[in-house]
């Protein structure tokens, strides 16, 4: 189920226990055949701060499939090693 955010950006889910929020849509990474997109967003699990989130999306973000979050720090991190 999707619902739209009090702010009128990004999206509120709730999935069973788990409720996200995805705060900021920051790219997309790749798409497949299928239409599903490989994204970095920032999303809030559970009302927790946003952490950076690199996971596969549905068109429509209906469904996701398993990711990797990362806090600012382990972003950061990340970046260097990129570098």
């Amino acid at each position: 189920m999707r619902l739209n955010n009090e702010r009128g950006k990004g999206w509120k889910y709730n999935m069973a226990d788990i409720t996200f929020e995805i705060v900021e849509e920051l790219g997309v990474l790749s798409t497949s055949a299928k239409g599903w997109t490989k994204e970095l967003n920032l999303v809030s699990w559970n009302g927790r701060p946003p952490k950076y989130d690199i996971r596969e999306w549905s068109p429509g973000h209906e469904k996701m499939g398993k990711g990797l979050t990362f806090s600012e720090e382990e972003m950061d991190a990340l970046y260097k090693l990129l570098k």
